[in-house]
């Protein structure tokens, strides 16, 4: 979907303590208090500042084999708010010394992960989870690996206040964006007010992140009839999709993933409270950690919620002969401990599966101009 760039006029406003929202006041002439260091007073009139525009609606295409995309009624997505997001996602401004944004982490080459096993913060940090991959996210109704928050505004809000990622504040971030030459009126066309805050901030983020959809792999190309299969591929494809390479009961066709917390096996020894069991605090939750997408897994390593793995030849080992009992491991992953898969996958299925997963990976999505930084 074409989505244009909007520039315009200025204008700057912040209200101490509490961020909030505003609509914009008609007239010809406004008045804003921002209390700032030095309780600045800006005045600007509504010529300054443009005049007002309707948002353009995007309608977000349903994908085949996917479920209805739940959008929030007060964050329609609009090419406004995809626009200014896109903006935002690429700002380091949004960091306490203006050295991180979200895609810092979130690179597009890499399907929006990171390459590196755990991300390094402002301050050199190192955190304890690899950057998620956020491909198809508008049908992600719980994020991050352990599932703490819902929709992607509620994602969105985390990052910039995590001492170990942007260590900022909300109030720090809506001063630069509410001073910054062309973020009001940007703010103005998408929501309708210039007064920036972060109610506002994290809605422009996460419409951007719903258009981030991967619908044009060699995957979706058969699918389609544009393309067939090698050999290898189809014999990886039916590995994949029956119990021989037992892959399909988590990592469901078409989305290839079921959106749920599993204990996949990586340890023996599971600590309390880790994974979703943190956020639920039911001990049969321990160790679960979000299913991701195999959607354009090829350029998403290292792979699990620590990046233990460098390479899709040591996940797919793992499932094969690594898999580890413990008090809540999955019984779809210990089939072949329990005897009742007693193939053990050959070094030539495990390179037939690889070549299947290869056919997830859609170059389009990693190189399209509409995601990337326009900032550059």
């Amino acid at each position: 979907m074409p989505i244009k760039a909007h520039l315009g006029g200025f204008g700057r406003g912040l209200r101490s303590g509490i961020i909030t929202s505003a609509p914009l006041p008609l007239g010809a002439s406004v008045l804003f208090t921002a209390l700032l260091s030095g309780n600045c007073v800006f005045e600007y009139s509504e010529t300054q500042l443009g005049p007002k525009t309707q948002p353009v609606p995007v309608i977000l295409e349903v994908l085949h084999g996917y479920p209805e995309i739940t959008i929030p009624a007060d964050n329609p997505t609009t090419e406004q708010g995809v626009e200014l997001g896109r903006r935002l996602f690429y700002d380091t401004r949004l960091s306490a010394d203006n050295t991180q944004s979200c895609a810092t982490c979130h690179v597009q080459a890499n399907a929006f992960s990171e390459p590196k096993r755990f991300s390094l913060g402002i301050h050199g940090q190192p955190g304890d989870k690899n950057a998620s991959q956020i491909v198809n996210a508008a049908w992600h109704t719980r994020n991050f690996w352990d599932g703490r928050v819902g929709p992607l505004e509620e994602q969105a809000l985390q990052p910039v206040v995590n001492p170990l990622e942007m260590a900022f504040t909300w109030t720090g971030v809506a001063e630069r964006l509410n001073h910054h030459p062309q973020y009001p009126q940007w703010f103005r066309e998408a929501f309708g007010t210039h007064i920036v805050d972060s109610t506002l901030v994290v809605k422009a983020l996460a419409q951007f992140q719903r258009t981030l959809i991967s619908q044009n792999s060699k995957f979706d190309r058969v699918r389609r009839g544009e393309a067939e299969y090698t050999k290898d591929e189809g014999d990886g494809f039916r590995l994949f999709f029956t119990e021989r390479g037992d892959c399909f009961h988590c990592h469901l066709a078409h989305t290839f993933t079921d959106f749920d917390f599993r204990n996949n096996g990586l340890d023996s020894l599971i600590e309390s409270g880790s994974g979703l069991g943190g956020i639920t605090g039911k001990l049969s939750d321990d160790g679960k950690w979000k299913t991701p997408t195999l959607r354009n897994v090829e350029f998403t390593a290292p792979y699990m919620h620590d990046g233990r793995f460098q390479t899709l030849e040591e996940v797919l080992e793992h499932y094969n002969t690594g898999v580890l009992a413990s008090r809540t491991v999955d019984p779809l992953v210990t089939k072949r401990l329990r005897g009742e898969i007693r193939h053990i996958m050959t070094e030539d299925e495990k390179r037939k599966i690889i070549a299947f997963l290869k056919t997830l990976s859609d170059s389009s999505f990693i190189t399209n101009p509409a995601f990337s930084d326009p900032w550059k």
